[in-house]
């Protein structure tokens, strides 16, 4: 039949036909089989339009191809030179894929490779060999077996990459998981992510929970749940409504964190803001402030700028540049360091401190205090003390020796298991 100047070949409902080159377009009409004179691929220089369920027993490469109400089924190779379509159907490429556009409302299954500029399926897209496009948006699954190099993801429900992937920009409703290394841009995720390992340059952006089993170099993490990350990670910031938890070392600029951080290696960074809990397994290193509403733990040296803990603060070694400041309990082996230190109503300090000025809240205790200034409030307890000016107020107990330079000013009912003593030099602290 010939429309114009075009020719078009049509096959009849049902049939099975053998073609070989197409000059003009293909009609297919529902449950026809169209076979390769080659057994290879068959040739269509303008479109191919399917009405319902198609088969191709072969490779077919054409200008376009247009699909509606039914399933497209090509065995081989499916090579389109502008764009895909299938309305209210689903489209199965048992070997590659390639073409400008497409754009299908059910299923897109590619047993072997994808090469397309864009694709867009409303329901699943499954692709057994590797991706590479500039569009990918799928509206409910999209599961990936080979390497996948898109610039942008958008998927409605889940998306599954069994090897790497690699996109400047992945935004998904529901879950991510990708089992190789990822590198990205932007991860925009409304549910759970799960990745291998890798690098996302700028944004990750989770709303219930995020996972890394490897090392992962990332710019800031911005998570409502929960983190967990592992191996060596490096990055800009972590914020999470949840907890943080680290298996290795962590470089980082800022922390903030509303319940509870578990880090089991070294930590480098510049500011840690954390609700509930703070445990790091090793090392602490801050160049600016430590707050922490409840409990704070390094198994070996703690640094910062500043530190502020509700609760207790529990490190081998603690050295402070300016203040520290802690409700409940300070316990050192080798003790803390700092220009001030402060211990709240009825606190306690295990260790040693080394301060210009200390202030024992009422009702605390502490054990060796070495100061330019001591204030001890009312009934509160130290063992030894070597402070240039030492001041007690009313029922505060020394049990210890006390050795003084300038100024020793008491108030009622202090107690010294010793006589205080006025030195010119006091003995050198031991950190």
């Amino acid at each position: 039949m010939v429309k114009g100047l075009e020719k078009v070949v049509s096959v009849p409902r049902g049939s099975v036909v053998t073609l070989g080159k197409v000059e003009g377009d293909l009609h297919v009409a529902d449950g026809a089989t169209i076979k390769a004179e080659d057994s290879k691929q068959v040739i269509v220089s303008g479109i191919v339009r399917c009405e319902g369920d198609c088969t191709f027993e072969c490779g077919l490469s054409a200008d376009s191809i247009r699909g509606r109400g039914g399933e497209v089924n090509v065995k081989g190779d499916l090579s389109i030179e502008r764009s895909v379509r299938i309305e209210r159907g689903s489209l199965i490429v048992e070997g590659n894929l390639s073409a400008n556009k497409t754009e299908v409302d059910g299923k897109l299954y590619v047993g072997k490779d994808v090469s397309v500029e864009t694709i867009q399926v409303g329901g699943k897209l499954e692709v057994k060999g590797n991706t590479k496009a500039e569009e990918v948006d799928v509206g409910g699954l999209y599961e990936a077996f080979g390497n996948v190099e898109v610039e942008s993801i958008e998927v409605g429900g889940s998306f599954h990459g069994k090897n790497t992937v690699k996109a400047e920009r992945i935004k998904v409703g529901g879950t991510v998981t990708i089992d190789s290394e990822v590198k990205a841009e932007e991860l925009d995720v409304g549910g759970k992510v799960k990745v291998r390992c890798g690098e996302i340059e700028d944004r990750v952006h989770v709303g219930g929970v995020f996972e890394s089993e490897g090392s992962l170099i990332f710019g800031s993490i911005d998570v409502g749940g929960k983190v967990s990350l592992a191996g060596a990670c490096e990055g800009e910031s972590v914020h999470v409504g949840g907890s943080l938890k680290v298996d290795g070392d962590l470089k980082i600029m800022d922390i903030d964190v509303g319940g509870v951080v578990e880090i089991s290696g070294n930590v480098e960074g510049e500011t840690i803001d954390i609700g509930g809990k703070l445990e790091i397994g090793k090392r602490l290193a801050l160049t600016g402030k430590l707050n922490v509403g409840g409990t704070a733990k390094a198994g070996e040296e703690l640094k910062a700028e500043c530190i502020s803990v509700g609760g207790s603060l529990e490190a081998m070694r603690v050295e402070v540049e300016n203040s520290v400041k802690v409700g409940g309990r300070i316990e050192t082996v080798e003790g803390v360091k700092a220009t001030w230190v402060e211990i709240g109503s009825r606190g306690r300090i295990l260790g040693v401190v080394v301060a210009r000025e200390v202030l024992l809240r009422e009702r605390s205790a502490a054990d060796d205090v070495y100061a330019d200034f001591l204030t001890m409030e009312e009934r509160s307890r130290a063992r030894n003390v070597y402070a240039r000016s030492i001041h007690l107020e009313r029922g505060c107990r020394i049990m210890g020796e006390v050795y003084y330079v300038e100024e020793l000013r008491k108030e009622e009912d202090v107690y010294f298991a010793k006589e205080p003593k006025k030195t010119e030099r006091l003995p050198s602290p031991p950190i």
